[in-house]
Formats: structure tokens, sequence, C-alpha cells
């Protein structure tokens, strides 16, 4: 307890919670399990669960400077949490402030009231043996990041630490006090990320009046170092010591030193990891988090890598290597295949991936198509370009989506961007010939697909 920022007594009453057992604790903040006031685990008050993690963040105390740091960084969070709904993100309930002048320890504290998580990732990763869901976990990490840099920020300090196990096995990203909203092609980030996840160019940069400058390929950095723990139980750096690592970082940054890749990471991780691991922010920028999930999701199910052309326009065909590997992947056994120099390569609807909205520009997911796995408030504007459906619309949809916690599996589709003149919606495993009186120019991911609008 004592490297907690905070200690809470047991019993300690807040806001209607009440605290019971320390959870964990960061650089910033304390994170206890607590229950609401009056209810049992079978049910909580109006909106709110019966049970919640506690953060608790010391900002009613210390020095006014003190005060200042850390209170940017409880307003960075819950301007996160508040502004993005992602089914990879830890879910923020509701925030408070402790007013008890009884305990000048914990007078003025923020307590953010957050999803209860079963454990964090590093407690999977202290024994010799790599967790054998891995691939699975990377997996949804990596959708994680991929949610969080499509809305815009970056999240700083990604570790085994920050990404929280829930209950039902999904996984949740966490702690964002260091998670910073992209100016451009930049952030500042008002706290320092644990330096064996920090890239090398970050090592040694310098510290201006609003933090320290920070782009997105950190995270990728972060993602490739957290891909090799928890695929082998080692770091790619060498090292007895978190300085040892840091130091090896900088040689190999400086072309001295190669990466210390295990023998046991199989080649199509072993790819994965040196891309996101990349010397330089200029050679890691060429492997953002769209891309890597995409391969990412490609390794964990077995799958032949998917071919792209025109750079963000995803016109894609899917190589499998066999019809077990399409099973494998989810797409199931009556997979359309035909053969092309020698290979079977997917056609119609079976090109799109598990986890994604696919839309072709023929009926019966014939010709070109353009995938999205998450919401896209302009299509021919956003991130993912579907150019060729501007004049006309598609002609098929197909919704893969995957299971989700939340619910959010149904897709609704809109006639003008920010998700706006609604069109119907499509529920999950729908694959519907569009007939539509106007082309779609937005979707999103919805809980309800009513019945009347359903396509």
């Amino acid at each position: 307890m004592n490297n907690f920022p905070l200690t809470v007594p047991a019993g300690y009453e807040v806001g209607g919670w009440t605290v019971e057992r320390p959870l964990g604790a960061g650089a910033f903040g304390s994170v206890y399990a607590a229950r609401h006031a009056g209810t049992d685990t079978s049910g909580g008050r109006g909106d709110l669960p019966a049970r919640a993690a506690l953060k608790f963040l010391p900002t009613g105390t210390h020095t006014p400077r003190q005060l200042r740091h850390l209170r940017d960084l409880a307003d960075r969070e819950v301007d996160l949490l508040r502004r993005l709904r992602s089914p990879r993100l830890i879910r923020l309930y509701e925030t408070l402030t402790v007013d008890d002048p009884s305990h000048p320890e914990l007078d003025g504290a923020t307590v953010l009231v957050l999803e209860e998580a079963e454990r964090p990732l590093q407690s999977l990763l202290s024994g010799a043996a790599a967790p054998p869901a891995g691939p699975s976990l990377l997996v949804q990490i990596c959708e994680g990041l991929h949610q969080l840099h499509t809305a815009g920020w970056v999240h700083g300090d990604l570790k085994p630490g920050n990404v929280l196990l829930m209950k039902d096995g999904s996984v949740r990203l966490g702690d964002f006090s260091t998670a910073s909203e992209l100016e451009g092609t930049h952030a500042y980030a008002a706290g320092f990320a644990t330096p064996d996840y920090t890239p090398p160019e970050l090592l040694w940069s310098e510290v201006g009046d609003r933090g320290t400058r920070i782009r997105p390929s950190a995270d990728v950095w972060a993602f490739g170092i957290l891909a090799h723990t928890v695929l082998t139980g080692a770091s790619p750096l060498p090292g007895g010591t978190p300085s040892a690592r840091r130091d090896a970082a900088l040689r190999y940054a400086r072309g001295e030193e190669e990466l210390r890749l295990s023998p046991a990471l199989p080649d199509v991780w072993r790819e994965i990891v040196t891309d996101c691991l990349s010397r330089t922010h200029e050679e890691r920028a060429a492997h953002d988090a769209r891309s890597v999930l995409r391969r990412v999701r490609e390794a964990a199910t077995g799958r032949m890598p998917r071919r792209r052309r025109h750079g963000r326009r995803h016109l894609v065909t899917l190589v499998a290597a066999s019809l077990a590997g399409l099973t494998a992947a989810g797409l199931g056994t009556n997979a359309l295949l035909d053969r092309q120099d020698g290979r079977n390569t997917a056609t119609g609807y079976e090109r799109c991936a598990p986890g994604y909205v696919c839309f072709f520009s023929e009926e019966g997911g014939r010709g070109e198509m353009c995938d999205w796995e998450n919401d896209d408030p302009e299509w021919f504007d956003g991130d993912t370009v579907c150019a060729w459906a501007r004049q006309e619309g598609p002609r098929s949809v197909f919704n893969n989506g995957a299971a989700d916690t939340q619910g959010f599996v149904h897709v609704s589709l809109f006639a003008e961007n920010g998700l706006k003149d609604g069109l119907g919606c499509v529920r999950q495993g729908g694959r519907r010939d569009l007939a539509l009186s106007r082309p779609v120019a937005s979707h999103t991911w919805t809980k309800t697909c009513a019945e009347s609008v359903a396509l």
C-alpha cells in the first residue's frame, strides 16, 4: 500500500459507493473495488451498476503547481471517456469530488467511477509460459488503439498494467491520464510514459511548456513491445532492468544493435512486431493502427494477408490457405471459392472479415468492396474512402460484426454525412441487396434495429 498515491480505508463512502479493497495504483491514482450502497451484486441504481472500480486522483492536496498538473491529468481522462463510445475502452459511469475535511488527505480528490475489470493483463504475464489466448488478446488491444486513433487520441502509456481483462474474457484499455488529443499530426502528453514501452525518439525528447510532443506511432511502438511480450514472455530489447532496456532501445535506434526477437515468435508475428518497432517515427508511420489491426486479425485467425490497393481505399481480396482456414476465421464452410493461379480466393460476401461491415458495388456481394470496423460519419472525406459509392451507392451489404459486450452489433445507414437522414439498418449477420432511394453517406453501429426500418 506504500506505493498508492492515495490510501483509502475499506468501508470509506463517497457518492453512494462503499470502498472494499485496493485493486492497483499508478503514478497518479489509486484504484479500489467498490459496491453501491444499498444494492447487492444483482443490480445497481438507475444506470449505475452494483459494482465498480473507483479511481482516486489526489487533486485536493499538494502544491499549486502539482495541483495544476494533477487536475490536467484528471481532466484529460474524464474528457476522453465522456466523449468516446468505444467497446474496447473502459467505461466511465460518473465522476465525483470528495468533500471530507475530516480526511484532509482525501478532501478534494477527484473520483472516477469506472467499469470494474477482473484483473490487468500484467497478471497473466508473471508466469514463464505465454498466455494461450495471447493472439486473441492482441486483436482486442489493437482494436482499442485503432478506436482511439480514429477518434483523434493517442494513449501515450500502453502497457500490460493498462490493459484490463473483463470477467467475460474481453479486453478494455484503461488509464487515460496521459492520453492526448491530436492537434494536426501531434499531441502533447502531460505525463511521462513507462520507459519499457516508450519509443526511442521520445526517450531523449525535450519537454516543452505543453508537455512532450507525441504521435500515434508511439502507441504502435508500445504495441510491438507488448505483442512480443504477450506471445513470448520476454521483451524484444535486451537487458535485465528498465534502464538497460532503455539504453538498448537507444542503441537500436542508432543502428548499433538489433532487436532480440524470440525464436519462438511465428514468422507472421515477427513481421508485425518488426514493423511496429521500426527505428524511427518516419518508418513506423507507414504502419498505422488500422493496417496493424488488419494484420493482427489475420495472424490471430491463421489467414493469409489480404491484398490492398489505392492506399486507404480498401478494395480487397482475401487469400485463404484452405477451406479449414476460412472456417477458423469464422467465414463458414459454404465460402465461395474460385481457383486462380493455383490458390483458393474467397469471393462475394466471404471477402468481409469478422468484425467488419462491408459494402459492395454489385448485388450479392460482388464487385468492388469497402469495409469498416468502426463508425464513419463521413464516407467520402473520412479515414476510409469509398469513392466508387459516391454516385450510385452500394448495391449490397454484409454486416459481419463480431459479438460486442455493450450490444453494438447492428448497423444503421444514413444518406447524409454526420449520421443524418436514416435509410434503415442491417442486423448482425445480415446480407442484403440494397435498393435505396439515396446513396449511403455514413453509418454507425447501434444496439437496436427496429423491424420497421430493418433492411
